[in-house]
């Protein structure tokens, strides 16, 4: 295509995005970007391991597009603000006035600049909360050398605003620079460009050239060591978990590789990743150029890489295509599961993928007994004015992503694959909504072939609760074979001693594990126990299986195990359902308010909610 084309084209697709929600702006956000956009910011930031702090001044490059507009309205929370000061035609520094509203529990507070015309630059002089939602701050005690702090950033979906005065919203995309100091000792690395060879001498500093929205400014700070694992890909942690760490993601360049692929070049230079200590509270956070990782993903043998697989489709879907408001969450987190089980399959066959996928629509399923029907939909018709119409986070991604398979299926890959990297291609570093994703499928995909979807059942997938009864139900021949398996153990016609485990896959055991939950007696969990040593396997995901069904059971033999998992473990997805199902029995309710008394301190403000609001349930 031609350059001035492709510019037309670039336009177009500009000017397209911003009538789709000119009049909608996020509703979690204060900012006006109908009237000014941030296009870059630098931050020049010094961590404070003592106050818990973050202090300096955020540097807002503006575009005015109202040229009659003079207020600037960022969203903050908690944020100590000094001064602000606007660039003036001479380059020198103007101090300006603003206000700060009152405190509103979800958004938190509006800052409001007043400025005389229409400045390029904005400093923000400021401090962070020890408070701050998006940031945790570690003792060495909670570290693995015990020599040093430790602190981690984790933004989304609105908590930037607690670590920096921006427009925080997922609609404002902009790049960025940064200078950080830290203590002697500590490395700091971001979301950025990070150079492993850096000492920060005279402060780290960072390079982000492709612009990204504000939850994806991300920050670590601690003794962290970095190792290369391929071309454009390296992984950081601290020195005791590095060698594991290389070890369990040493397919990480393939995978890359993989996803390019299906969907196009990766854009966005190099593919690094931090694994964190264990209270990061989420799986992994997408973050360009520096993916988070939980430590829990490590078993050891490799079984758990599919998060990390999820983690590097999100520079696709998410990063590179990003949902315009929160509203649309799930045209992040349901194209890359399904981009997810894409590239499984492509590293390691169909046969695996299949039993992921199994695996993750029966766990999708499950879940509907939780959710409440209205909030089962993908998205809904409510206009885009309060989160109170948002829908369920965690069906998103499977449900989003059965959605795009049931395209897959009907259309053939060889019309849907090209369709989808077309949507990445010509989206790419834009927010969207539903409806452009609708009309992006009506003409590039159903207008061709009709019957691959009606508007009825579209309407169903999109608006609809549940998983439509037209879905088709992904079916694992390994794991088909296990039912019979998990049923004749259930019904005593198989013993422990006769289960043939030798070559079960993960996946296996997950699947095992979550069908005889609340179907196996202590006996049966203790038999299991003692055969395969459950309570004390290095995979995660099956041990925190192991012990909801112990809970579920009664068998309390496997406390002490829990109890460490508890201690150690803040990954949000395992503790908030073992606390929720220790409250249904007094004794069992006592023991876990004692374990969470001593273990609070060491999860991310994230899971204390979480968890507070679980052990508060009756």
């Amino acid at each position: 295509m031609k350059t001035s084309t492709v510019l037309r084209a670039t336009a177009c697709a500009i000017l397209s995005q911003w009538s789709a929600y000119a009049f909608a702006l996020d509703p979690l956000s204060y900012a006006k970007y109908d009237q000014v956009k941030t296009t870059a910011l630098h931050l020049d930031l010094k961590a404070d391991f003592t106050q818990k702090t973050l202090g300096g001044y955020a540097e807002l490059t503006l575009d005015w597009i109202d040229k009659k507009a003079t207020t600037l309205d960022l969203d903050t929370r908690d944020l100590a603000i000094s001064k602000i000061e606007a660039q003036d035609a001479k380059g020198g520094w103007t101090p300006v006035k603003y206000t700060l509203d009152k405190l509103d529990l979800e958004k938190g507070q509006a800052l409001h600049v007043t400025l005389p015309g229409q400045p390029a630059k904005v400093r923000i002089h400021y401090k962070t909360a020890p408070t701050a939602a998006a940031l945790q701050w570690l003792t060495p005690k909670q570290t693995m050398s015990g020599k040093f702090p430790f602190m981690f950033s984790q933004s989304q979906p609105i908590n930037a605003r607690s670590f920096m005065p921006v427009q925080d919203t997922p609609a404002v995309r902009f790049t960025y620079t940064a200078r950080i100091q830290a203590p002697e000792g500590m490395r700091v690395v971001m979301s950025a460009d990070n150079d492993p060879k850096a000492t920060g001498k005279g402060g780290w500093n960072f390079k982000m050239p492709q612009p990204v929205p504000s939850y994806l400014v991300a920050i670590g700070i601690g003794e962290l060591e970095a190792r290369t694992l391929g071309g454009r890909t390296g992984v950081y942690a601290e020195p005791q978990r590095i060698k594991a760490a290389e070890y369990e993601l040493a397919d990480t360049e393939k995978m890359v590789a993989a996803a390019e692929s299906l969907y196009g070049p990766y854009r966005w230079g190099r593919y690094d990743m931090l694994v964190l200590p264990p209270s990061f509270p989420i799986g992994g956070m997408e973050n360009p150029r520096l993916t988070f990782l939980t430590p829990t993903m490590i078993a050891g043998d490799r079984s758990l890489v599919d998060l990390i697989a999820h983690e590097l489709a999100h520079s696709w879907s998410g990063n590179l295509v990003t949902n315009a408001s929160w509203k649309h969450w799930w045209l992040n987190e349901g194209f890359t599961t399904y981009v997810t089980t894409r590239i499984i399959e492509k590293l390691y066959g169909e046969e695996v993928a299949t039993m992921n996928l199994q695996l993750e629509q029966e766990e999708a399923i499950e879940s509907l007994k939780g959710i409440p029907k209205e909030k089962q939909a993908l998205v809904t018709r409510n206009p885009d004015d309060s989160s109170k119409h948002y829908t369920d986070e965690g069906l998103a991604y499977p449900k989003g992503a059965w959605f795009l398979r049931t395209l897959e299926q009907r259309a053939g890959r060889a019309a849907f694959d090209p369709f989808l990297r077309n949507w990445f291609d010509q989206h790419a570093f834009q927010s969207v909504t539903t409806d452009q994703f609708v009309a992006f499928l009506r003409t590039n995909l159903l207008a061709k072939n009709p019957k691959i979807m009606s508007d009825k059942e579209l309407d169903e997938w999109l608006y609809g609760p549940g998983i439509p009864a037209s879905a088709k139900h992904a079916v694992s021949s390994r794991l088909t074979k296990l039912n019979d398996t998990t049923a004749r153990w259930l019904k005593g016609e198989l013993t422990t001693a006769q289960l043939d485990t030798k070559g079960w896959k993960a996946e296996e055991w997950m699947k095992f594990l979550n069908d005889i939950d609340n179907k196996a007696n202590a006996a049966k969990l203790e038999e299991l126990d003692k055969a395969f040593g459950l309570a004390r396997t290095g995979n995660n995901e099956v041990a925190f299986r192991f012990y909801r069904a112990a809970v579920h059971a009664g068998y309390k033999g496997v406390r002490p195990q829990m109890e460490a998992f508890l201690m150690s473990v803040g990954r949000q997805k395992f503790v908030v359902p073992l606390y929720t199902a220790l409250r249904a029995k007094p004794d069992d309710r006592a023991w876990a308010e004692r374990i969470y008394k001593s273990a609070r301190e060491r999860y991310h403000p994230e899971t204390q909610g979480s968890v507070d609001k679980a052990m508060a349930s009756k």
